[in-house]
């Protein structure tokens, strides 16, 4: 076993000859870090957060062992803890379960089989806190994320649905021509909305429940595909389009979840355009090159103002109220990259364009 997966335990102890022979004990069992005053244990404790288990001598000229416990409970509450003492301390130890939370005592002259016991059960005990600290955060997160869900779907879902209701109403009552293809205009963004709202709900469960599966892919191909669908969108909106793939090595990926990616950035490039910009563009640049993608998302729209840059990419966070959307793209694309080990970089100016800079990494082959 390397000392990287031994169990960590620091050890505080004022003799310097209960120390040493502490270390030589159990040495090869454990990783062991020894400590003659409070001042060295803290040293240890801020420079190993991973130790799982301290030993104290309640005797300490300093501070008690359970005054100890008590006091840096706050400040290092993960570590397990055992109180060494004799039997004439009996109301240290009550003390320090009262107030140190300590784990067990152990009584002197302790034996190594002792040691080894109060250990292991005692490291069994921190992964299990630590498990359940780690699935607390966890459990939070989802709540405020299904906060935050059905807020989006109150708001996204029946905003867009009273529009329908309320322009079909008007059309009832109205005869005519014009009138009603501005009604069926406005039926027509509401419905937009509801199916981008839900295409992108399904991106955010696909990325959260699926398994990638890694396969070699064509970029240019994959580019292609994605593309033919926005230049149509680009001709109908005077919005200029080009691309450029350069790919120079095998890029193995997961593709649904690169064509999530690619599709939210090339929805965001056009849509958040300025509607009188003459010569409107979105640009794409892809190289793969020393086991890398690099992808290059460019465009002349009304950019992000600063105060905004930090919040794209949370749940449901919309940076500007000129077009509708879900809040949900620019989360999907960080958790998409997240599941591939990538990052995405931001530029942008307000009312001249923003760039979008995700680099990928090159993936092995087969199902993770």
């Amino acid at each position: 076993m390397s000392n990287r997966d031994k169990i960590k335990v620091l050890y505080i102890d004022d003799e310097q000859n209960n120390l040493n022979g502490f270390k030589a004990t159990f040495r090869f069992d454990y990783s062991i870090f020894i400590a003659a005053n409070i001042i060295q244990a803290y040293e240890h404790l801020k420079a190993h957060p991973d130790i799982s288990v301290i030993l104290s001598d309640q005797r300490m000229p300093d501070m008690t062992g359970a005054k100890f416990f008590e006091e840096m409970r706050d400040l290092y509450p993960g570590p397990v803890r055992m109180l060494i003492t004799g039997y004439a301390d009996i109301e240290s130890v009550i003390d320090a379960v009262n107030k140190g939370h300590i784990f067990r005592y152990i009584k002197k002259p302790w034996t190594d089989t002792d040691i080894r016991s109060a250990i292991e059960e005692g490291n069994k005990f921190y992964l299990t806190n630590a498990m359940l600290v780690t699935k607390n955060i966890e459990l939070q997160s989802a709540y405020d994320e299904l906060g935050k869900f059905a807020y989006s779907v109150t708001h996204d879902l029946r905003g867009p649905l009273l529009s329908v209701i309320g322009a079909l109403d008007l059309a009832k009552t109205m005869d005519n021509l014009d009138e009603l293809r501005e009604i069926f205009g406005m039926m027509d963004s509401a419905v937009k909305k509801l199916d981008e709202f839900i295409k992108s709900t399904h991106e955010y469960y696909n990325l959260k429940r699926g398994k990638l599966q890694f396969e070699e892919l064509d970029l240019k191909e994959i580019v292609n595909d994605i593309a033919a669908l926005f230049r149509i969108a680009g001709m109908m909106n005077n919005i200029r389009f080009t691309s450029s793939v350069v790919q120079q090595e095998p890029f193995v990926c997961d593709a649904m979840t690169l064509k999530i990616i690619l599709n939210n950035l090339f929805s965001n490039a056009f849509k958040f355009q300025r509607k009188a910009a003459i010569d409107k563009f979105v640009d794409l640049k892809i190289e793969v090159k020393n086991g890398k993608a690099t992808i290059i998302v460019i465009d002349n729209g009304i950019g992000i103002h600063d105060s905004h840059i930090n919040n794209i990419f949370t749940m449901f966070y919309r940076a500007t109220s000129e077009e509708s959307g879900s809040g949900f793209g620019l989360y999907n694309v960080k958790d998409a990259l997240s599941k591939l080990n990538g990052t995405i970089e931001v530029q942008s100016v307000l009312n001249e364009g923003t760039t979008f800079k995700v680099i990928i990494p090159v993936k092995g082959n087969g199902t993770y």
